[in-house]
């Protein structure tokens, strides 16, 4: 059921992806940024498949994620590319907004929704989605704004070779919309603090010490039962949250788990290497 709900959002994103591209951006010649955005530049100077130039730019960066982000990240990304490729070859390169300014405007829109419940299920619409996960992961700081800064080079190459920053300026305006909605829904650098009631401490444990936060081991005592119990504490982030549920259910289902938002980390966050 869970494999085909994620199937599901990863179509969805990709649906949104794809009319972003080629209903909003690509009929004005403007860019997402990233890698579709090398993608969208070379394709405008030459004629050639935007798409295709986009599933190309894509596979080593793929490769890359599946090193530094794991198998299930790189299924879930995989899949969002070809079915982006795909549906950019079914829908049609057409204008639904006359003016740029609207292009950019409801093309972030529909890219950032796109690529942020992507993101969300624990994949990415690949491009620069991965390098900014991998950055994040590493270094705390909000994913949309690491991709702003890393599509900044591609705006000023488009303004450069098309000696038109009108369109640069669009451009630039689609991805910080896209970035702002993508941090919107990605949630990554949100922490919360998970205190874990369980009889099942060290099957909880093994699985957690997988994940790159630390757990902490506390003893405790049940006032009403005055029973000895285990409680295991992590700090985590939103995003990471889906699966440290999941973990719990898993191994045990009666577990008593307390969710609160954490105001701020002091210390090593990320798990000891």
């Amino acid at each position: 059921m869970k494999n085909a709900l994620d199937v599901i959002v990863t179509l969805v994103g990709a649906l949104l992806v794809a009319v972003g591209f080629n209903m909003f951006l690509i009929p004005h010649q403007l860019l997402s940024g990233g890698v579709s955005g090398i993608a969208m530049i070379i394709g405008y100077f030459t004629d050639w498949d935007i798409s295709f130039l986009y599933f190309i730019f894509n596979l080593p960066l793929l490769f890359w994620g599946l090193i530094k982000l794991g198998r299930r990240f790189i299924i879930i990304s995989v899949l969002s590319v070809v079915l982006t490729v795909w549906l950019m070859q079914l829908i049609p390169t057409s204008y639904v907004a006359q003016a740029p300014i609207l292009g950019a405007v409801f093309g972030g829109v529909l890219i950032g929704i796109g690529s942020g419940i992507t993101l969300r299920i624990g994949g990415s619409s690949a491009g620069f989605d991965i390098v900014g996960s991998i950055l994040t992961r590493r270094y705390d700081f909000p994913l949309g704004t690491v991709l702003s800064a890393l599509n900044g080079v591609v705006i000023i190459a488009l303004g450069y070779y098309k000696q038109n920053w009108d369109l640069a300026l669009y451009s630039m305006l689609a991805i910080y919309i896209s970035g702002k909605v993508v941090d919107t829904i990605h949630i990554r650098h949100v922490k919360v603090t998970a205190f874990i009631v369980t009889k099942q401490k060290d099957e909880l444990i093994k699985r957690l010490l997988q994940l790159p936060r630390g757990v902490t081991l506390v003893k405790t005592e049940g006032a009403y039962t005055n029973q000895q119990h285990d409680m295991l504490m992590t700090v985590t982030t939103r995003y990471e949250l889906v699966e440290l549920k999941r973990i719990i259910k898993e191994l045990d289902p009666k577990a008593f788990v307390n969710i609160v938002e954490t105001v701020g980390v002091l210390g090593e966050f990320r798990k000891p290497k």
